[in-house]
């Protein structure tokens, strides 16, 4: 996610600082001209870009093929991609759902071992408040919710994941060195709200230019879970731009965390 918005000014400030950064994009043509436009603006000419479209677990798994056939290194995985779109994945699966979580899923658990050779490494996994209204249920994952506002049920649902991803895999990597971090970047005015319905777009696009953060500033909270020192002892936690922060209940449930973990591998075939 990482050929605009939040993701985009994530990597140009990691390629700021020298890092060898892989742009994994769904367009060919925004990612490579990201790509471009930072090693530009950086001078940095380790900025790379791969295909990656997390509405197709096939897709995933041909980038994780191709990634470690390619790169020996792996120290920091950022899933930061998002819509909030509805509608259904070749896989079968709710959109939001798949590229918000599932996606990532497979792709973290395809990567590990690989995170785990470079330790300590890091997965920052960008959620958002809104997982204060998702409700997951482990027998449903993956079916969109029923209802008037199903879209947006769904959105907070895969955010309620993100969370919950975050914090299961954080348990599961204990004495490994590979720490996780799920954040709340803040309400950034990013194309995630290119999908909000016609009759809310004249209230939520004049709302989002005069009070959102812009990107630069959304990716900062992104940025302190990746490079910060000393934040191995937070592992799994949620974090805002003021810190460490609870997240609402249901992103605490570890009962949760762990159907959630188990129904997300019988999903994704592991």
């Amino acid at each position: 996610g990482g050929s605009s918005g939040i993701g985009a000014a994530t990597a140009l400030e990691l390629a700021r600082c020298g890092a060898r950064v892989i742009l994994a994009t769904r367009s060919a043509r925004r990612g490579e001209a990201a790509a471009s436009r930072i090693r530009r603006e950086t001078g940095n000419n380790e900025v790379l870009f791969m295909h990656l479209d997390l509405a197709s677990l096939r897709s995933v798994r041909a980038f994780a093929s191709t990634f470690l056939h390619q790169e020996p290194h792996l120290h920091l995985l950022i899933n930061n991609a998002g819509v909030s779109a509805g509608g259904t994945t070749e896989d079968g699966f709710s959109l939001p759902f798949q590229v918000n979580h599932l996606g990532h899923f497979l792709l973290t658990q395809l990567l590990l071992e690989r995170l785990r050779s470079c330790a300590p490494s890091r997965v920052v996994i960008v959620a958002s408040s809104a997982h204060c209204a998702g409700r997951l249920r482990p027998e449903a994952l993956g079916r969109p919710p029923s209802g008037l506002f199903s879209t947006f049920q769904d959105y907070c649902d895969s955010k309620l994941a993100n969370v919950l991803h975050a914090r299961e895999l954080a348990t599961r990597e204990q004495g490994t060195q590979v720490t996780c971090y799920a954040v709340h970047p803040g309400f950034v005015n990013t194309s995630l709200f290119r999908h909000a319905p016609l009759w809310l777009k004249p209230l939520l696009l004049p709302l989002a230019w005069l009070l959102f953060l812009d990107a630069s500033e959304g990716a900062q909270v992104v940025l302190d879970c990746a490079t910060q020192e000393d934040l191995e002892p937070l592992s799994g936690r949620y974090f805002t731009d003021c810190g460490p922060r609870l997240p609402w209940p249901a992103g605490r449930d570890d009962r949760l965390a762990r159907a959630l973990w188990e129904g997300s591998e019988r999903l994704v075939g592991l």
